[in-house]
């Protein structure tokens, strides 16, 4: 395996030199694995897949690590248990509150359902109906909010001030960073060293988890997150050396919609990465369309973004072994539909 690059390879910008920051709590292997520990029969070990079509489509062994079939759809339910299930027995009983377009949202309601506790979650109104109703099924009171004028922290902050709630974020907690780790962790356990893994990023948890992980199993794996080029904040961010904030994204895929990366997944990923890559709605609808036809799986807009990236040859060099983490499938058959006319 060839040592971690220092400069940009083909559409992908840098991360460029960073070393830890000593005020963000430190996230590492152990507390990956301690997660694991604490979501065994409790999350899905979801399946990794393979296609000779997509293998010889991308010139590569393609691995893919299916969290559609994780609990509530996608692979937030391993955060949000760990955050949740590490609360007092006080803290419980007066419930928890997150904010959410709609996966963290579900993955918190079921996590609270579970340990016995109640939950408040804050969605933009334009959430996806699947979404708003799925949190709904879980128990949770919904407090809807615009996307595109709305604080959705600031509410968040609110009501647990108000109500005495535990605040669980979407991915800027120790605890949802280390959960969500588990994701890899878990896919390299079963196929064994790899070369690459490209990873959806939104808020930035998913991949500072599996940065977190992987590196630490397989030093010289090449780290690649993946961004809607709508939605390219965390790209801008790395370029730039700091954190920087975009206007709200308009995208088909809602689950990477943020205007800036997390400020503890921040400086993990600027750690950890290689790169990030950036694709097109287009090209995610391109990648939903093989999943369904060639995989036989549903992947929602976010969760297809990885797949798309290797299927649009934004990676180049191709490295021989590749994981690609196919982070959600909850997609309404209307929107799918309409997605794929």
């Amino acid at each position: 395996m060839s040592p971690r690059p220092t400069g940009p390879a083909g559409p992908a910008s840098p991360t460029g030199p960073a070393g830890p920051d000593p005020d963000v709590p430190a996230v590492t292997l152990d507390d990956v694995r301690d997660a694991a520990r604490r979501l065994a029969g409790v999350a899905h070990r979801t399946p990794v897949l393979r296609s000779r079509t997509v293998d010889a489509l991308v010139g590569a062994e393609v691995f893919l690590k299916c969290e559609n079939f994780q609990r509530v759809g996608a692979f937030k339910f391993r955060g949000a248990y760990n955050a949740v299930s590490r609360l007092s027995a006080g803290q419980l009983r007066r419930g928890v509150v997150a904010y959410s377009s709609g996966n963290h949202a579900q993955a918190v309601a079921l996590a609270a359902r579970e340990l016995g506790s109640s939950a408040v979650i804050v969605m933009p109104e334009d959430s996806p109906r699947s979404k708003l109703d799925a949190t709904a099924g879980y128990g949770a009171e919904i407090v809807t909010y615009d996307r595109y004028t709305g604080d959705r922290a600031a509410l968040g902050r609110q009501l647990a001030e108000e109500r005495g709630l535990a605040l669980i974020p979407p991915y800027d907690h120790p605890h949802i960073i280390a959960g969500q780790g588990t994701a890899a962790l878990e896919l390299i356990e079963e196929t064994g060293p790899l070369d690459a893994l490209l990873t959806p990023v939104g808020g930035g948890g998913l991949m500072a988890g599996s940065a977190i992980a992987a590196t630490a199993l397989v030093p010289g794996i090449r780290m690649i997150g993946v961004e809607p080029a709508a939605g390219d904040d965390t790209r801008q961010s790395l370029a730039a050396g700091h954190r920087v904030t975009i206007p709200v994204p308009h995208t088909i895929a809602d689950g990477q919609a943020v205007d800036a990366p997390g400020e503890l997944t921040f400086a993990v990923n600027r750690r950890l990465l290689d790169s990030v890559v950036v694709v097109s709605d287009d090209e995610i609808r391109a990648a939903m369309r093989t999943a369904f036809e060639r995989l036989k799986i549903v992947a929602e807009p976010s969760g297809a973004s990885a797949l798309a990236a290797l299927l649009a040859y934004r990676v180049d060099p191709v490295p021989p072994r590749i994981g690609v983490i196919i982070s959600g499938g909850n997609i309404g058959l209307d929107r799918f539909l309409e997605l794929m006319a």
